[in-house]
């Protein structure tokens, strides 16, 4: 986004000059001073060269890090056969064609994408879907390819059950098969990466899923060098395996980062307390995973893995979007623990109390998984799922009565079916970056440092530094981010101890002004107290002028309703900023803890709400009518004195 853009949208804010010093002011901060808790340095000096919209004050874009195309065996069963190519156009702000038979559109480009095809039989649907290939000769090419959603249906259930057994032909594996895919991969990665205005990223997704429990990874490599042929989880299903080989890469100079996703139908796997062999972790294993692994995609089409209502019962913002069963099966979630980032986060600290290492130390970012080759989420109001033909209309999606019905009257969709799985999906999410410029240099450094935030699908921005000697006024400063920067860390960060001293922290958030208004931001934070991994949720800001209460860090109710009638929100609530510079009441310099930042906007209808009412039919009674859209910023973590 242009910078004269920017200022255009702010204008209207509330306090215009503090939203816009906190947006566009201040200096950057390296990779290598990170861990300070106050910096010595002023502004770092800009590079002799540099892209336009370059700035040490760093920017905000917006980008999703997880698509799949035609390349992916289940997208092509889905009837999608768009190319990297074209999911690149629409990142843009092209229109495509979807799989239903209609065109969708971005209303806002995005400023970073990277297609990300499953590598396992990456682009082998494709030859065994053209008659004139001999592999559509092979058996099981026979009853694969239909265009009846209950036809496609069976024709995913049996490629899962020939992936999870080893039991597709070997000649979906073939070396050429594998190559000319990966090279469409970069070939369009390369054609469409346009410094200054679109960047765009080589990766892939190792989809590893024991007994169906999801352990997959998005693969990220920072330039064009990259291996020969992605590393699988059909060579191993073991994620160590995968970071031992980017291990393997990095020292021959190809660097990547792996990004785990859906936690939440992982049934507690995916950040359980050993390894996956069984063995206990420890240090080594801990900085083999931080270094290849530092961010989770927190938020998706298919769930929010923040935390869980039985995680967090004293979070009444714990229940968003959750969803409770396998990845593509019909059988629920069952463990938790394990399952949810927080929980994961407050593991990690524990570990690192009683242990000295922790595996867990993740940034967030989110992005769509979309199987319809178009990267970035969907507003509520026009979410048209997201694989293919199987879910493209509303009745597929169960948000509407089936069969014509008017009423929901004798029937109740069942969760663990097709469009009872459907019903849980939401309009999900984007990565937020802050970067110096649009280039795959500088967002790439901005993924590694970890100084990412994710949203539910609205572009908020959201800021957080921690630090010890920010100006008194800094909320009135021209310069608030450059002395944020200069005094403290950016979220992502560690915050070393000084003795005797408590921290402030500088917590802001911006209204995506296509979006709803803000009603409250807040700070979670989680330590350890007495051997015990404890969290609470403290709200910081409230909208409409209305005064926190301090005694139980709540703001109190702004009023904010929807219409349900034609989802119109409440027209005169909810601010378009919230900004604050918060002390934790309940700090204690020998508590070693994290602290990450949660923006909620005013209700909004869900999408199944939309559906139901440009259908003329009341909303599913078993789904929320309405949501808090919402962002995270990644964590500060502080470190005590050991």
């Amino acid at each position: 986004m242009k910078r004269s853009e920017l200022l255009g949208r702010v204008c209207g804010a509330v306090a215009v000059g503090a939203a816009l010093s906190l947006l566009l002011g201040g200096a950057g901060s390296s990779a290598t001073d990170i861990k300070l808790a106050t910096a010595t340095s002023a502004k770092r000096a800009p590079p002799s060269k540099h892209l336009p919209g370059y700035s040490t004050d760093r920017n905000a874009y917006f980008g999703d890090l997880h698509v799949h195309t035609k390349l992916s065996f289940d997208a092509y069963i889905f009837n999608v056969r768009a190319s990297p190519d074209d999911a690149y156009h629409y990142a843009k702000g092209e229109p495509l064609g979807h799989a239903g038979g209609f065109d969708v559109r971005l209303p806002t480009p995005l400023d970073f994408t990277a297609v990300t095809d499953h590598s396992e039989y990456i682009g082998a649907l494709q030859h065994v879907g053209d008659p004139k290939d001999p592999l559509h000769s092979l058996p099981i090419a026979q009853g694969l390819f239909s265009k009846d959603p209950k036809d496609i249906q069976k024709a995913f259930n049996t490629l899962v059950e020939g992936y999870e057994h080893n039991t597709l032909p070997a000649a979906f594996r073939a070396k050429p098969i594998i190559a000319e895919a990966w090279k469409e991969i970069q070939d369009a990665a390369e054609r469409n990466n346009d410094p200054g205005r679109f960047t765009t990223f080589v990766g892939y997704e190792y989809t590893s899923a024991p007994d169906g429990r999801n352990l997959h990874r998005n693969v990220i490599f920072k330039g064009a060098k990259v291996p020969d042929a992605p590393y699988t989880a059909l060579e191993s299903n073991d994620p160590e395996n995968l970071w031992r080989t980017m291990d393997g890469w990095r020292s021959h100079g190809v660097e990547a980062l792996a990004i785990p996703h859906n936690a939440n139908g992982s049934d507690g796997i995916m950040f359980e307390n050993t390894k996956r062999n069984g063995q206990p972790m420890d240090k080594a294993y801990a900085e083999l995973r931080m270094r290849n692994e530092p961010l989770t995609e927190i938020t998706q089409t298919k769930g929010t893995s923040e935390t869980h209502p039985s995680l967090s019962p004293n979070d009444e913002w714990a229940n968003f979007e959750i969803m409770e069963s396998y990845i593509g099966r019909a059988k629920p979630v069952t463990h938790f623990d394990g399952s949810y980032v927080r929980k994961a986060l407050k593991d990690g600290i524990l570990m690192q109390e009683t242990k000295g290492f922790n595996p867990f130390k993740l940034g967030f970012i989110g992005s769509t998984d979309t199987h319809n080759a178009t990267p970035g989420p969907a507003m509520e109001k026009y979410y048209y799922g997201k694989v293919g033909k199987l879910d493209a209309t509303p009745a597929q999606r169960g948000s509407v009565p089936p069969k014509g019905a008017k009423t929901w009257e004798g029937y109740k969709p069942d969760p663990m079916t097709s469009e009872g799985r459907f019903q849980q999906w939401g309009a999900s999410g984007i990565a937020g970056v802050w970067a110096e410029e649009n280039s795959r240099d500088s967002i790439y450094a901005a993924l590694r440092r970890k100084e990412t935030f994710a949203t539910s699908g609205p572009r908020i921005r959201v800021r957080f530094f921690a630090g010890y000697d920010f100006p008194s006024d800094l909320l009135k400063r021209p310069d608030s981010i450059a002395q944020a920067y200069a005094h403290g860390v950016p979220m992502g960060g560690d915050l070393l101890a000084a003795k005797g001293r408590t921290p402030k922290f500088l917590v802001w958030g911006l209204r995506d002004p296509q979006a709803g208004f803000l009603q409250r931001i807040q700070v979670v934070k989680g330590w350890v107290e007495n051997g015990v991994a404890k969290e609470r949720v403290f709200d910081v800001g409230c909208s409409d002028h209305l005064t926190l209460d301090t005694s139980t860090w709540r703001c109190p109710s702004n009023g904010a309703t929807v219409d349900m009638t034609n989802c119109a929100p409440s027209r005169f609530k909810g601010d378009v900023e919230l900004r604050t510079v918060w002390t934790d009441p309940t700090f204690d310099q020998r508590q070693r803890a994290f602290y990450y930042v949660r923006v909620l906007e005013n209700p909004s209808c869900r999408w199944s709400t939309w559906d139901a009412l440009r259908n003329g039919t009341p909303p599913a009674p078993n789904l929320q009518p309405t949501i808090m859209e919402r962002a995270w910023s990644s964590p500060i973590w502080y470190e005590p004195k050991t």
